[in-house]
């Protein structure tokens, strides 16, 4: 489904502060899986992410989703089948829009636009019944901004607009990390209940290990640049948020920390 075939990136290259992060990477995924992906900072789970989305160019190696090379796309082309949510709330709906507008223009995603109205009243009904699948009440605010509402709920809205036309892959880039506890929970639930309902596959980043223990049938653990665990099914389940520590540890002690 999605193939990540020998990529080189390194960072400032030709200067003091060269860094090479991946170094021949492989990486395949199957269809329907959702993966929880761990490690430390700058072990290359968020490069991974842009380098598959388009918004970081690899040095080398190929990018192949459904059996097509997308390597030499740019990530607005990749944009109509890979949807993304990012860290920062405000980063998936427009702030000065209402949430019937930031809707809509979910709702029109990949369409040709012509000299016709961006709204189309006719589906209200359908936004109305995508927003009560939060709980938040926000289908009864259809007309305020969204840059009034909180970061729990904007990010909930982010969610429903990136999967409102199912996506091939769905790219989650640490997106409760922003958030209070209960928001963090109240997303994260919202995205295993979509993400099983619609079958979509799918990379979540997450510095939660216990999201990670919890959540998607498939879990990583990345260390400078590779991959240190790669656990699903039953094995996955098997472990706990200890056996994820111990790891950690046994990387930092191997790193002198």
């Amino acid at each position: 489904m999605l193939e990540l075939k020998n990529i080189y990136k390194s960072f400032n290259k030709g200067t003091i502060d060269e860094k090479i992060l991946f170094e021949d990477f492989n990486l395949n995924i199957k269809d329907g899986e959702f993966i929880a992906i761990v490690g430390s900072n700058g072990s290359g789970k968020t490069t991974a992410l842009n380098i598959v989305s388009g918004d970081v160019k690899q040095d080398s190696g190929s990018v192949i989703l459904d059996g097509k090379d997308i390597t030499k796309q740019k990530n607005y082309q990749r944009a109509a089948k890979i949807a993304r949510v990012f860290q920062n709330p405000s980063m998936g709906t427009s702030p000065s829009m209402t949430i019937m507008e930031n809707m809509s223009i979910a709702d029109n995603k990949g369409r040709c636009y012509g000299l016709t109205k961006g709204l189309n009243n006719k589906r209200r009904d359908f936004y109305r019944s995508q927003l009560e699948l939060l709980g938040m009440g926000l289908e009864n605010r259809m007309e305020t901004q969204t840059g009034a509402l909180s970061g729990g709920q904007r990010q909930a809205l982010a969610l429903i607009m990136a999967t409102m036309k199912t996506p091939t892959l769905l790219l989650l880039d640490e997106h409760t990390a922003a958030l209070d506890p209960k928001s963090s929970d109240i997303v994260m639930t919202l995205t295993d209940k979509v993400v099983k309902e619609k079958n979509i596959t799918t990379l979540m980043v997450t510095h939660n290990l216990r999201y990670a223990v919890e959540y998607g049938s498939r879990a990583i653990m990345m260390h400078e640049g590779g991959v240190v665990l790669d656990i699903s099914g039953e094995e996955k389940r098997r472990h706990s948020i200890d056996d994820y520590l111990k790891i950690f540890n046994e990387i930092s002690i191997e790193c002198g920390n």
